[in-house]
């Protein structure tokens, strides 16, 4: 079973060498570099405690080249209880000191020896019983889950005010340890998938090795799952995944038995989730046992749920903001960060990165929306967690309905099983908006000047509504080479029913490196300061500019028309 990937932070140049050291001990890591500081960095971040922050509340594992002090003061907020913390890690700028902070349940003791080992220092480890005994026995390794974590803590400090201890069934890892043994001992580490009532004198590990093919139609499932392992006396917490057939990917009632149980779901052909054929899906024998709801098969080894069947597929439809990462919002850096496919316009696409090694890109033209699309659920299908990316918000003028039109039209009942999600970002209207102040403040409408998927003419008429309604405007998709004309057309019908004075917002590249920002009037609008890259923002008849103290000026629309009456008609 896999770690979850670590973020590598730091905050000058002169931790960089430590830092891709580090990265060869784990290559999917990203580095993660102060903006203006380090150059080569894998992301970009622009304030450091936020950023801590985030990866913590995320639950990334955090290797932080600095000192421990910053660190611990940055997530000391944060910190609620422990064993619900990732891994955290402080690293001298040098590589001459690896100190673990946090996560000593998530084994961040492993990890710091880990890193130590390939800087070739020694790792600065405090815990005392890892000191003592060479292991975290409140940390047993993947594929198996600790039982009580209070009576565990009772049971550690036991052992090292000098009692000794006995091992009850197979426990491979601890072989090693410097565990005083003793075949009469009081204490006994007893591991087992049995059902078995706690007790202060036993320390409880479960391996993974137990697998519940379930039907979608059983009410209750996540209880029917508990009542039948309590039958067939296993504990619950040897539970390693549910299984369920393929057609019923999206049930919602086996998503939530998942997650309340807290195990993967998986899926596979219906024929081999039940009867003798599950031991095929599982890939190693079992033994199955009887239940009138639900079939539990029991492995001879700890399992991997990665290996079994194969997980519903899913497709987010994100969006990146304007450009800059400050920008893009939380969720959407986590879908990038889970995806193993990314598709979208080239541009886009490198906008979204850096990605790792095992992350596959598919690039296109910006004109392939519905193709691309469709490819999007053909790998979502496939299991696979998939990623379709758009500048801005994708539901404006972008991917999200291209996705959604695409699934409408799909009678592929392995499309409609995909996990879909839309998730928004910041739109390039709101974003100069929001650089200019705020001439989107009243009532506004956002349109597209461009005719390629809808008429000129209804372009026309909607702008003359528009513009008789008092609508502030976003303009997107302003002018092209190919039709150089429609701006100035734009601008004579709003003119129509505008003041020559009223305010307008041209916003080029706002987000992104180079941008500009230029405040002017209706009058003084023309089409050559416009290109397909600004945001045209003009305003209603109560917009207003003011200026601010930097030279420049603030714009806004206030929410209220006061006693100022519009004649709308």
């Amino acid at each position: 079973m896999t770690r979850p990937v670590p973020a590598i932070v730091i905050l000058g140049n002169g931790s960089l060498a430590t830092a891709r050291s580090i990265q060869q001990v784990y290559p999917e890591a990203l580095i993660h570099g102060l903006a203006e500081r380090v150059e080569g960095a894998d992301r970009v971040y622009h304030e450091f405690g936020a950023t801590l922050r985030e990866l913590y509340q995320q639950g990334t594992p955090i290797i932080a080249l600095c000192a421990a002090g910053i660190v611990i003061r940055t997530l000391a907020p944060l910190l609620l209880e422990k064993g619900v913390e990732p891994p955290v890690l402080a690293v001298a700028e040098d590589g001459s000191a690896v100190v673990p902070l946090l996560g000593g349940l998530g084994g961040v003791n492993v990890m710091a020896r880990e890193i130590a080992a390939s800087l070739e220092v020694a790792a600065a480890i405090t815990t005392s019983g890892e000191l003592r005994f060479g292991t975290c026995l409140l940390n047993p390794p993947s594929g198996y889950a600790l039982g009580d974590l209070e009576l565990g803590k009772r049971f550690v400090s036991d052992l090292l005010a000098g009692e000794t201890v006995r091992i009850e069934g197979e426990a491979p890892w601890l072989v090693q340890a410097q565990l005083p043994e003793d075949a009469q001992a009081r204490l006994a580490v007893h591991v087992s998938h049995a059902e078995r009532a706690p007790a202060a004198n036993e320390l409880l590990i479960y391996p993974r090795n137990v697998v519940v093919a379930v039907d979608a139609g059983v009410e209750s499932i996540a209880q029917a799952v508990r009542d039948a392992l309590h039958q067939a006396k296993i504990a619950v917490q040897s539970l390693a995944c549910l299984l369920a057939a393929d057609t019923e990917m999206a049930s919602p009632g086996l998503r939530e038995a998942a997650l309340e149980l807290g195990v993967p779901l998986r899926f596979a052909q219906a024929e081999m989730v039940l009867g003798e054929r599950l031991s095929t899906a599982i890939g190693q024998p079992v033994s199955m046992l009887d239940s009138d709801t639900v079939a539990i098969a029991v492995a001879e080894q700890p399992l991997d749920p990665l290996q079994i069947g194969r997980p519903r597929g899913r497709l987010a439809v994100i969006g990146l903001g304007p450009g800059a990462a400050e920008l893009m919002v939380p969720a959407v850096k986590a879908e990038l960060a889970r995806a193993n496919d990314i598709l979208g316009y080239e541009t886009y696409v490198r906008m979204a990165g850096p990605f790792r090694d095992d992350q596959v890109l598919h690039c296109t033209d910006n004109r392939e929306e519905m193709q691309r699309a469709r490819h999007a659920f053909e790998l979502a299908a496939q299991g696979r967690s998939v990623v379709v990316v758009s500048s801005g918000d994708p539901g404006v003028f972008a991917m999200a309905a291209a996705v959604l039109e695409a699934l409408h039209e799909s009678t592929d009942v392995h499309w409609h099983n995909v996990d879909l999600e839309i998730l928004p970002g910041v739109s390039a209207s709101l974003a100069t908006a929001a650089q200019a102040g705020a001439p989107l403040g009243h009532d506004f409408c956002v349109l597209s000047l461009s005719d390629n998927l809808k008429p000129w003419s209804i372009i026309e008429k909607r702008l003359d509504l528009a513009a008789q309604a008092d609508l502030a405007m976003a303009f997107y998709n302003p002018i092209s080479r190919s039709r150089p004309w429609q701006l100035g057309r734009a601008l004579e019908i709003v003119a129509q029913h505008r003041a020559p004075q009223t305010p307008v917002v041209l916003g080029r590249d706002v987000g992104r490196p180079g941008q500009t920002l230029r405040v002017t009037t209706l009058s003084q609008l023309t089409p050559d300061q416009v290109d397909m890259r600004t945001m045209v923002l003009i305003g209603s008849s109560t917009t207003r500019v003011f200026h601010r103290s930097q030279g420049m000026s603030w714009v806004y629309t206030p929410r209220s028309y006061g006693d100022k009456l519009i004649d709308i008609n």
